[in-house]
């Protein structure tokens, strides 16, 4: 049973009731906030369109806030610019089924370039494509008004709601490092069976992988010093 849930990708992660009401909470606060910032321009008609998208970059920023998707540019950036590139297919593709499938295409490219991979991106420049005629009658404005501002709102939600638990870091770079435990080097004394990583030597074994990988030279930093009980590669 253990391998077939393996197989579905089940994780075997662990989070107390606390974290899963926390996440609940700023989901809750953020797509509320979103309603009423959205209501001053659009009917709930509309709405529809766009409101998706932020519910699942809640998502992120509340149940994930450290993974590299959720982190600040991540949002900003994969949100204004697939606005960008919705409005752009839907103005100058006149196939409504090549621009709906482009304008996500594209996105996905632009993000990856831009280094600002964002999921809900996608979502966000379907509905330029997709939406209602109020909100292709927007054209560019649409970047601002909703997605800009909607941006805007919930990362202020997520900054001031995450601090004010002290184990949540966000942006992740609010993270300090805590010293790793001294390992017990009694049966292996020779500190050359592990020698120290340079920064860089992480950054070049990531850019090898060529796929998205849920964390970051830092932590990866980290885990090795806690494995290894390199106290003194951790920066301080």
């Amino acid at each position: 049973m253990n391998k077939f849930f393996h197989l579905l990708g089940v994780t075997e992660q662990k989070s107390s009731h606390a974290e899963k009401l926390i996440s609940f909470l700023g989901g809750f606060v953020s797509i509320y906030a979103i309603f009423l910032v959205t209501n001053q321009f659009f009917e709930i008609a509309e709405a529809v369109y766009i409101i998706p998208s932020m519910g699942a970059s809640a998502v992120l920023l509340f149940a994930a806030p450290n993974v590299p998707f959720s982190q600040p540019w991540n949002v900003f950036g994969g949100h204004i610019i697939s606005a960008i590139i919705g409005v752009a297919c839907y103005q100058f593709i006149p196939d409504i089924h090549i621009a709906a499938a482009a304008s996500v295409g594209v996105s996905i490219g632009v993000m990856y370039y831009t280094k600002c991979l964002h999921p809900p991106g996608g979502a966000t420049a379907l509905a330029a494509v997709i939406g209602s005629s109020a909100i292709h009658d927007l054209g560019y404005m649409y970047t601002i008004t909703p997605v800009l501002i909607n941006t805007v709102t919930i990362l202020i939600v997520a900054v001031v709601f995450n601090a004010l638990f002290s184990w949540r870091n966000y942006p992740a770079a609010l993270k300090k490092a805590s010293p790793a435990k001294p390992k017990d080097n009694s049966v292996t004394t020779s500190e050359n069976v592990y020698p120290p990583i340079k920064h860089e030597d992480f950054v070049y074994a990531l850019s090898h992988i060529d796929s998205i990988v849920d964390i970051n030279e830092d932590d990866l930093q980290e885990i090795y010093a806690i494995a290894t009980g390199r106290t003194d590669i951790i920066d301080k």
